[in-house]
């Protein structure tokens, strides 16, 4: 392709400062592989392409392994590409709206049981590092924090005489999350010590051993050495303690749209996976609350 239509890209990525670095730096690879294939097709211009040949790409996509949801995310980036384009007046029609993307079946993810969280948690260690990694493992089960968002907390997030701590999530939305009592306990406990560790101006709520906010690296570190000491013979990353508290949460409570509006979840869909994870336990619960389950008492 010309050069144009790199500069093309490039422009298009710059549009998009509001999305974090890591979707950023996706989309860059979904567009750029886009252009490979553009280029092995001898296609010009980006305003050359239709239907047929956006197919092609997913069909080429879909031979070499790729899997539904990743080219899903593929044409994801290339309809925003070509709104782009359209709104610059490079290209006059979006090739890739409508096209589908073959079905992947939805992968259920890794949870831990109530017991082995308790068993994860129960760390007897007075360490300052032991300690840190309490409140940060407590507060990730407490709320059902992602990673990036347990990293980006900072002392401020926090009021724990209301336990209460307030999280940015994707797309830099803001929710306020509920602390549990025993998240509490490990944070006061880790307040107490946290300047051993901290650097003079940091503000962010964990840090590492050189003082400075903790990286994601390190937490998954942390977790997967935690997980071995306590014995629990599974590995345990972040993203299962989220999956985790959603289970455990939906299990006791029934309240979808709650575990929704506790996971900061756009879409409701997105939630409903934690549904299948436990259909005995609904089932239970149906049983005993349904009049047209119940047996009649003779």
């Amino acid at each position: 392709m010309r050069q144009t239509e790199i500069a093309h890209i490039d422009a298009f990525m710059q549009s998009l400062h509001h999305l974090s670095g890591h979707t950023r730096k996706a989309y860059r690879c979904d567009i750029s592989s886009f252009r490979e294939y553009c280029h092995g097709q001898n296609i010009q211009a980006w305003c050359d392409l239709d239907g047929r040949q956006i197919r092609g790409f997913v069909t080429q996509q879909h031979r070499q392994g790729m899997g539904g949801r990743s080219l899903q995310r593929k044409l994801s980036a290339i309809r925003a590409f070509y709104r782009y384009l359209m709104k610059i007046g490079a290209a006059t029609q979006n090739p890739a709206q409508g096209i589908a993307t073959p079905k992947t079946p939805k992968k259920l993810p890794n949870t831990l049981d109530v017991d082995q969280s308790a068993q994860l948690l129960e760390i007897k260690d007075d360490g300052i590092l032991a300690v840190r990694d309490r409140a940060m493992l407590e507060l990730m089960y407490s709320c059902g924090l992602r990673l990036s968002e347990l990293v980006g907390l900072d002392l401020s997030s926090l009021d724990l005489a209301d336990a209460l701590v307030t999280v940015t999530g994707k797309g830099n939305k803001t929710r306020m999350l509920p602390v549990g009592r025993q998240a509490v306990q490990a944070l006061q406990m880790w307040l107490k010590q946290r300047f051993k560790l901290a650097a003079r101006q940091e503000t962010a709520l964990f840090v590492s051993k050189r003082g400075s906010r903790i990286s994601p690296r390190n937490v998954q570190q942390r977790l997967r050495r935690w997980s071995v000491k306590q014995g629990l013979g599974t590995h345990v990353h972040p993203h299962m303690l989220r999956h985790s508290f959603a289970t455990h949460i939906l299990e006791s409570s029934s309240d979808l749209r709650a575990v929704q509006e506790l996971l900061g979840h756009a879409d409701i869909s997105t939630t409903q996976v934690y549904t299948h994870l436990d259909f005995q336990h609904l089932a239970k619960v149906y049983d005993q609350a349904h009049p047209r389950a119940q047996k009649k008492d003779r």
